[in-house]
């Protein structure tokens, strides 16, 4: 090979090499608009570009008419040429020799493709055959369709607008898919001279360039005559409209993602998972009652609807919308805030509980005055049961037995059950919530609250689909595009991911999940009055009410097999106000919500997992020989071991059944030997004032000996317990209320502080006392000597 031919060889590849490298990587760079589209692709919201302009994201579907249009109007050789089209080229040349003028340009589709890339460039010889080379190069590894989409999306349509999608938006108000012959004829002729032409100035140059379109698409046969005449019929749009603004918080929230993470998205626009007729529904129902809401003083309100199968979100509103009034803050997220949950999270530690199978569904838990540490518990009513079935309990969000079943499942352990439900808020070690963190204690987004709760229905409803066993798969947070990760991005790195430890054990079995949806349809519905469930058509609903302390947060969340729907009503501020409570507030909108979804049947019972085991039916233990009255019940397997109904037991009566006896007393022959229901002194005064048929227990015969269980009891002060004095609206030191109780409810007790006595009290046992700082001992003793003592500290006056 000679040197010359050589040195052609090389002059030609280091050409082909730069012919081939004279794309760049990227070829459009410009900042776009984020945009979310419902499931079908409606459009729900879009926000303009940072540089102003409103240019959507590139879409690679363009729509026929659209096609047909613009190769008609600008190239119609560009299917067959290489980006280059030779004829056109020279067509332009002879036309503006004649005109001595540019007249026509020959310029490709593909050619403006590369020019709209390069940004703003003198139009001269140079730039065209710049242009024309990339052009070929682009057609060397791009479809035509992909070139297509790629001048549809960056084109510019007049004024500020980019891209069709923007243009179909901003001037009809629709998707460019929906546009009609005449709409789109319209659009195809802007980006020829977008200054010129665009909508609002020069409308008959718009309008005889549209018809002539349209004259050309009838001389290709592409439309008939008479689609041609009623397309020119159609008038040229207006002034821009503005953009839908269905979901301004669910965007917010994607933009918020979308710079967080940057390898979870690579497009500004989203297609998510919402159902923009509900969506629109939802949001119009929220209106209706945000405005019967500020009438006292209650400015927000969200709520968001989740399909149990899928875990897709449904509906978004993170807060009522109103921008133009300041005093809202609508612009906070709600569903994307921790709050405090209020009583929300009760039926988790039911959950808990019977899954751990020492607790059993209707099982009586202690209702009394309790005190914790210098903590105390009160239900919102102020009063007390004594003692009531744990799934009533939670039917009536009594604060006071859910606080006694925290304790007996530990507070650390439930901690750890919220993190595993994939609750992230929980920034503070588990001593720090303590025992409030069963009431409200801690702070919950409502969304993570809808994850977990619907991750329950589904887990329950897979359950004989995964025979049994629990599928980590089946519990996740919420998706707001289809996708597990696509939410999850937003939150704080995490050691493990949900589903990593849901997977690490069964949290919850499904007799469990069975009994605790029951409960929860047992609470009573706002303005139903209890009735609802004597209607055929009544959907049940498995929900529950929260309350924050301080009137500050009103949550409701409703699960049914289909649906998990959460709603919070309150203040961004943080300002509490009177009534607003989660069963005034929020219940009545999560009803509404329930009445626009179709209606599902009921949980199937659980079909493994469980036993049959007879129940006790005055107190809901596992009944033992002294308990005459049994149900037979489903329960967890776990319950096998549970404990014996404690509070039935054999007494010994005197032949006549009126005195309480012993073999010292009365022979063994003319006892009788009942089964009696005994509760302790302190729930049996109180339970007893709720249920007039319990029956204390008789008295001894006189001369027999005293009962060995003590009928005396002080229910306030605690052993060792740290008292703290309160000080008046005056200054002045407060007293503090100490309390007895006493199976004979006409019995008179004596009280005696540091051994002096005090005082007496009969039947309601309580005295006022004002003990000075330092270490004390209070002493009370009854009628037949017996007494209690207990040593306690004040500490300081508060």
């Amino acid at each position: 090979m000679t040197k010359k031919k050589k040195i052609i060889i090389a002059i030609a590849a280091v050409l082909l090499i730069c012919f081939w490298f004279c794309l760049p990587s990227r070829l459009f760079t410009k900042p776009t608009s984020f945009v979310l589209t419902d499931k079908e692709g409606n459009l729900l919201n879009a926000a303009i570009a940072s540089d102003g302009q409103w240019r959507f994201p590139y879409n690679k579907e363009v729509p026929e008419k659209f096609e047909k249009c613009i190769v008609a109007f600008e190239d119609k050789r560009f299917f067959y040429h290489p980006g280059v089209d030779a004829l056109a080229i020279g067509r332009a040349v002879v036309q503006n020799l004649k005109g001595s003028r540019t007249v026509s340009g020959g310029s490709t589709l593909t050619m403006q493709v590369m020019r709209l890339s390069r940004g703003p460039h003198s139009r001269n010889i140079w730039n065209k055959m710049v242009e024309a080379i990339q052009a070929v190069r682009l057609e060397c590894t791009h479809r035509k369709k992909t070139i297509l989409a790629l001048y549809a999306s960056n084109a510019p349509f007049g004024s500020n607008v980019v891209g069709l999608d923007a243009a179909a938006w901003r001037y009809y108000g629709r998707n460019a898919a929906q546009l009609s012959w005449g709409e789109m004829a319209a659009l195809a002729v802007l980006p020829n001279a977008p200054s010129v032409i665009h909508p609002g100035k020069n409308r008959t140059l718009l309008l005889n360039k549209r018809n002539a379109l349209l004259e050309k698409l009838l001389a290709n046969k592409t439309i008939d005559s008479t689609t041609c005449m009623l397309a020119m019929q159609e008038p040229l749009p207006g002034a821009p409209q503005a953009l839908p603004q269905i979901t301004p918080h669910l965007l917010e929230r994607f933009k918020k993602i979308y710079y967080s993470h940057t390898d979870a998205y690579n497009s500004t626009g989203l297609q998510t998972t919402i159902d923009i007729q509900l969506q629109e529904r939802v949001n119009m129902l929220l209106q209706q009652h945000h405005a019967a809401l500020r009438g006292s003083q209650i400015n927000n309100i969200a709520a968001m609807v989740v399909e149990v199968e899928t875990g897709n979100v449904l509906t978004y509103t993170g807060n009522i919308y109103q921008p133009s009034d300041s005093s809202l803050e609508s612009h906070v997220d709600v569903l994307a805030a921790p709050r405090s949950p209020g009583s929300t999270l009760k039926p988790i530690l039911y959950a808990s509980l019977l899954t751990e199978g020492r607790f059993l569904p209707r099982q009586l838990v202690p209702d009394i005055p309790t005190r914790f540490n210098g903590y105390t518990p009160q239900n919102f009513d102020l009063g007390y049961d004594g003692a009531v079935p744990a799934n009533r309990a939670l039917a009536r969000s009594l604060n006071i037995p859910a606080v006694k079943m925290l304790q007996q499942y530990k507070y650390p352990r439930f901690y750890n059950v919220l993190k595993q439900c994939g609750i992230t808020t929980l920034s503070h070690p588990a001593d720090f919530y303590g025992m409030s963190l069963i009431l409200g204690g801690c702070e919950v987004t409502p969304f993570e609250l809808a994850g977990v709760y619907s991750s329950m229905a589904r887990m329950y409803k897979h359950a004989a689909k995964n025979k049994g066993k629990w599928n980590s798969a089946d519990w996740f947070m919420p998706k707001i595009d289809g996708r597990t990760t696509g939410d999850q991005a937003a939150e704080p790195e995490k050691e493990k991911t949900n589903e990593e430890r849901a997977n690490e054990g069964s949290l919850f079995d499904y007799p469990a999940l069975w009994h605790m949806f029951n409960a929860m349809t047992e609470v009573m519905r706002p303005g139903e009055e209890g009735l609802w469930g004597l209607f055929g058509s009544a959907q049940r609903i498995a929900w529950k009410t929260g309350t924050s302390f301080g009137f500050r947060d009103g949550w409701a969340i409703g699960v049914t097999p289909k649906y998990c729907v959460v709603v919070w009503v309150g203040n961004t501020s943080g300002e509490g106000r009177p009534g607003l409570t989660g069963i005034n507030t929020a219940a009545p909108v999560l009803f509404d919500i329930f009445r626009i979804l179709p209606a599902s049947q009921w949980f199937d019972p659980p079909q493994s997992g469980f036993i049959y085991l007879p129940i006790c039916r005055q107190s809901g233990y596992k009944a033992g020989p002294d308990c005459l009255t049994a149900d037979t019940m489903l329960v967890s397997a776990s319950a096998i071991n549970a404990a014996v109904c404690p509070y039935h037991r054999s007494i010994h009566l005197d032949k006549t059944g009126t005195y309480r006896v012993t073999a010292n007393c009365e022979s063994p022959a003319d006892m009788q030997h009942p089964s009696w229901f005994v509760l302790p002194p302190t729930m049996e005064y109180y339970y007893k004032q709720h249920h007039t048929d319990y029956k204390p227990l008789p008295p001894f015969m006189p001369g027999c000996n005293a009962e060995t269980n003590k009928p005396l009891e002080l229910v306030y002060p605690e052993e060792g317990a740290v008292i703290f004095i309160p000080r008046e609206i005056s200054g002045e030191k407060g007293n503090t209320i100490f309390s007895a109780t006493h199976r004979n409810a006409n019995s008179v007790l004596y009280w005696h502080l540091d051994e002096q006595f005090v005082g007496t009290t009969r039947q309601f046992h309580k005295i006022a006392l004002n003990p000075s700082e330092g270490p004390h001992t209070i002493t009370v003793v009854d009628e037949s000597g017996e007494s209690v003592t207990r040593s306690f500290r004040v500490e300081g006056s508060r």
